[in-house]
């Protein structure tokens, strides 16, 4: 199974917008509107006067609505600095399609922005659970086994499934096999850590990633997930059941990194990829040895 991404700069890739912070988006807007202004003031030319876009869309893809509707005010109120005439709201039809423009691009550029940012949250995320998908915790493995490895840290993988899911299937159908395996995903959300990365990769099969986490603070906190799923009461397909309904085992491994070690570069696909098969390897024994408990690899 490809656990981790070959392609080691493709997680990096972002836009030009993304690559600036907050307040240095908006200086650099604000420079940009300003400069058009001196230029449009000197000149009053149409062509000039189109620069005003370039700055009201930078806005509405760093800052959403919000900011793509400013920038086309702020762009409004500099045009008609810019041309004393305007102020006697004696508009020309060009005049009015160019103010339209202006908030026409804010208002399209800022929902664009949005959808493609939703289109590509769907993209990462796991229906069913909420949790990363397989791509996306990809390539999240990947930036966390590089950061160990640059500050020389241990990193902790959980692999995992919902015991005897089969049988409930069989037993009570697969709507509530399938909520067993979403009230598992929703346990494994609220458990995790800050800098925790939680995937369902799999029909029932889960991954977690621990990075700055020792094997004790990790086992720790696969006894916990355990136990936690152990003692819900699930509701499956609108039909309550008890605690101790669902249960889960655990297979952990973790690797530590040692300080200016000198790795390579790109070896944290193959770290990752071992590290994977080393959790996979425990989940297995956890499962010959009795179920619903953590097996160290």
């Amino acid at each position: 199974m490809r656990l981790t991404s070959r392609d080691p700069g493709g997680s990096s890739r972002g836009s030009a917008a993304s690559l600036l912070s907050p307040a240095w988006s908006a200086v650099a807007a604000i420079a940009a509107l300003l400069l058009v202004f001196e230029l449009d003031r000197r000149s009053g030319s149409t062509p000039v006067q189109h620069l005003y876009y370039l700055p009201i869309i930078f806005t509405g893809v760093s800052f959403g609505m919000a900011g793509g509707v400013t920038a086309a005010l702020a762009a409004i109120l500099l045009y008609h600095l810019a041309n004393p005439h305007l102020l006697t709201f004696l508009y020309e039809q060009s005049d009015l399609v160019q103010i339209v423009l202006f908030i026409a691009v804010g208002v399209m550029t800022a929902k664009l922005t949005r959808d493609a940012q939703r289109l590509h949250a769907l993209a990462m995320t796991d229906d069913l659970t909420g949790l990363h998908n397989l791509r996306s915790f990809e390539a999240r493995l990947a930036a966390i086994m590089r950061a160990s490895r640059d500050a020389g840290a241990s990193v902790c993988l959980l692999v995992l499934d919902v015991d005897r899911l089969k049988a409930l299937n069989d037993k009570y159908g697969h709507l509530a096999g399938a909520e067993a395996v979403r009230t598992v995903g929703h346990i494994i959300a609220a458990s995790l850590p800050a800098n925790g990365v939680g995937c369902r990769y799999g029909g029932d099969e889960f991954v977690v990633a621990l990075p700055s986490c020792g094997e004790p603070q990790a086992a720790r906190f696969a006894d916990d997930l355990c136990r936690k799923v152990n003692t819900a009461a699930p509701i499956l397909a609108g039909l309550p059941f008890p605690s101790a309904t669902l249960s889960i085992s655990i297979g952990l491994a973790c690797r530590s990194f040692d300080p200016g070690a000198g790795q390579s570069a790109g070896t944290e696909y193959e770290s990752g990829e071992t590290l994977f098969r080393a959790a996979d390897a425990a989940l297995y024994r956890a499962k010959e040895t009795g179920r619903n408990h953590v097996f160290v690899g």
